[in-house]
């Protein structure tokens, strides 16, 4: 197939269009930056294209379309946004009318207020939201009720060449501690990256249309899952403590508050005390019976060269 992946200069955008290559198909990869994805083959192609302020301006005949950028930050402002996440969805699909789509969502489009509990694709969208990442990309799923398109929501993405789960869960280590709403002991259902792109894969090469989870083929919970990967980054010294979620996330809320008014980020926000101290579970049956996909379970193995 001929795929277009934007994205590609990021984590999974650059997983997806290495591993579809590797795969045999023809990739051309899109991203903001000049010196992106490193193309791999004779096959494969980068080019330049910020998704925010146009669409591509160029002809390029594909099949497919991956679309993975977006503005992943719970703190970005509601403009920034709507601009990559909303308007920017808009550019891509104005730029490849008659393509297929294979949306990269979020399983943040689910109700942050109370725990994900093997939520069923049905469970959004929501109307009321703890983060403008969460809002925007809602509003982004919306607007693939016209074309041809499968929509993919996946929770906590990690592994080979990870820049957000890893990097974020490293910098709360405090000393030999590492502070969490109630103490993560949760169930989750995490997503490695291979299983991701297997997804996408059979997505894109489906004739169906709809919206479905990933994730790997079980839940575990958060704390063992943590402790595990600081052992394997060399911090087997560090041990989870705990805070009431209530408190957690009130302490959020009024950091928030200071930080909207004397500017700045804060440590800890409502949304992410919501990912870390509740359960956050997918049912996986649709993607299951209706793509034919079949998760591996989730794994550290590597993990020490993340």
């Amino acid at each position: 197939m001929r795929i277009a992946v934007t994205g590609a200069s990021g984590f999974i955008g650059g997983a997806v269009a290495t591993a579809l290559a590797a795969r045999g198909h023809a990739v051309t990869g899109f991203g903001r930056v000049v010196d992106g994805w490193a193309a791999p083959s004779e096959r494969t192609d980068y080019r330049r294209w910020d998704i925010a302020h146009s669409p591509v301006g160029e002809s390029l005949e594909v099949d497919v379309v991956v679309h993975c950028a977006a503005l992943a930050d719970d703190w970005a402002s509601r403009a920034a946004s709507e601009l990559i996440n909303v308007e920017g969805t808009r550019n891509v699909i104005a730029s490849f009318p008659g393509a297929r789509f294979v949306h990269l969502s979020t399983s943040s489009v689910y109700d942050a207020f109370t725990p994900t509990v093997n939520a069923r694709e049905s469970e959004a969208p929501v109307t009321r939201f703890l983060a403008h990442y969460s809002r925007t990309k809602t509003a982004a799923e919306a607007l693939f009720d016209g074309p041809d398109a499968v929509i993919l929501r996946p929770h906590a993405v990690y592994g080979p060449g990870d820049t957000t789960l890893l990097p974020r869960i490293l910098a709360g280590v405090r000393g030999s501690r590492l502070t969490l709403p109630g103490a993560a002991r949760v169930e989750h259902t995490l997503t490695h990256i291979d299983n991701l792109v297997d997804a996408v894969e059979l997505a894109a090469s489906a004739t169906v249309r709809g919206v479905f989870n990933i994730g790997d083929a079980t839940n575990v919970w958060l704390d063992e899952m943590l402790v595990e990967l600081l052992a394997k980054k060399g911090r087997a010294d560090v041990a989870i403590h705990g805070i009431p979620y209530s408190a957690a996330f009130a302490a959020a809320g009024a950091l928030e508050l200071t930080h909207r008014a004397f500017g700045g980020r804060p440590r800890l926000t409502r949304y992410a005390v919501s990912q870390l101290g509740l359960e956050r579970t997918l049912d996986l049956g649709a993607a299951r019976e209706v793509l034919g996909y079949r998760p591996r379970e989730t794994t550290l193995a590597g993990a020490e060269s993340w």
